[in-house]
């Protein structure tokens, strides 16, 4: 087990979770609300954490949906008050730690949810004040334990990030016990939204060389576990390195990430099809690895060569073939998404805080274009 401090304080790898009671005690927070969901419990995960605090019936908020929305922010937000508690702990997927931040920031802070988004001009909203958050994740994906943002269904429809340093939870446990036994197809998706996390930020624009590295070792980690993990969920070796892939990816989370999620993300807020953000993440990333090629020539150099690829390999190959080799949709018609949604999805898009810092300049054109690619 590592004590690491990048961003925030992060206790990893197996037994991380048996420092949850003193870091619980550092922050001061004595009456947690645990914001977790119906499928975590169901796996005794709940209440092992509670079994580690010493406590039989703590205060939780278990209906965290697969792709969190303001109705179920604003209910956890009551459980919150009522229960009058100090501080919030995200035990689960990125849903259940996005949802947590959330609830953290609506305790602390007046107003609606929606004014604290960031195409709203929200960061400047937030404050230090929000309430403590500590992230246990269950799952190699999202990497939200240490990421500076949430992501929320509104009830206007639009899935909209919520960006702020203030939204760092304070404590991430990261042990990799918590992920043993993790589904096949949950452990593929969940690993590939780490993977585009990992190739986002290190081909975004932004000058940050340590950010690079990280990104680019947590790609090189995914790639070399990911097939390992998916075929045998006790693989104790292979889930401690997804687990630390999926962190380094949301490590280098300040440098921007791209068109990925600039489609990702409206197309998460399709409630009748309510679709996994991972699988979302997987199934167009081919696409848009095609479309940066052009302007990332250096970049892809380096992920080919960290990859073990061929001088000339494409990456957009490469990762649609992973995806087959890991049982995931081949395009958005096998997830339910047909192009008679694409008219609403290509302004919210553009309108996205990802697509800004994409490496290649995105319009109404090149966003259909993506999405009828990843048809």
């Amino acid at each position: 087990m590592a004590l690491i401090q990048y961003l925030t304080r992060i206790q990893f790898g197996y037994g991380a979770l048996d420092t949850l009671v003193a870091e619980l005690a550092a922050l001061g927070i004595r009456r947690p609300l645990i914001v977790t969901d119906k499928g975590v419990a169901a796996a005794g995960l709940l209440a092992h954490v509670q079994l580690k605090m010493g406590v039989e019936a703590a205060d939780v908020f278990d209906e965290t949906p697969a792709n969190p929305t303001e109705k179920a922010a604003l209910a956890a937000i009551h459980v919150y008050r009522h229960s009058k508690a100090d501080g919030c702990i995200g035990l689960g997927g990125g849903s259940s730690m996005d949802l947590a931040k959330i609830v953290a920031l609506g305790a602390t802070h007046e107003g609606p949810l929606a004014r604290y988004a960031a195409i709203e001009g929200g960061a400047p909203r937030i404050g230090a004040h929000i309430a403590p958050v500590v992230a246990i994740p269950t799952t190699a994906g999202t990497g939200s334990e240490v990421g500076r943002g949430a992501v929320l269904v509104f009830d206007d429809g639009r899935k909209l990030g919520v960006l702020s340093p203030h939204l760092i939870p304070r404590v991430a446990v990261c042990d990799p016990e918590m992920t043993l036994g993790l589904p096949p197809l949950l452990t593929a998706a969940t690993g590939m939204d780490a993977l585009a996390h990992c190739i986002e930020t290190f081909i975004a624009p932004a000058q940050n060389p340590p950010a690079d590295a990280i990104a680019l070792d947590g790609a090189v980690r995914i790639v070399a576990h990911i097939e390992r993990a998916t075929k045998d969920g006790r693989d104790r070796d292979a889930r401690w390195h997804m687990m630390s892939g999926a962190m380094q990816g949301a490590m280098a989370f300040q440098k921007g990430l791209g068109a990925v999620h600039a489609l990702s993300h409206p197309l998460g807020g399709l409630k009748d099809v309510n679709p996994h953000h991972g699988t979302l993440n997987a199934v167009v990333m081919p696409a848009v690895l095609r479309f940066n090629e052009s302007c990332c020539g250096e970049k892809y150099a380096r992920l080919r060569h960290a990859l073990g690829l061929a001088e000339h390999a494409k990456l957009d190959r490469f990762v649609a073939d992973l995806n087959a080799r890991l049982g995931l949709p081949p395009g958005l018609k096998a997830m339910g998404i047909g192009r008679e949604r694409f008219a609403s999805i290509v302004p919210q898009a553009l309108a996205d805080h990802t697509a800004a810092t994409n490496p290649r300049k995105l319009d109404a054109d090149s966003v259909l274009h993506l999405l009828e690619e990843s048809l």
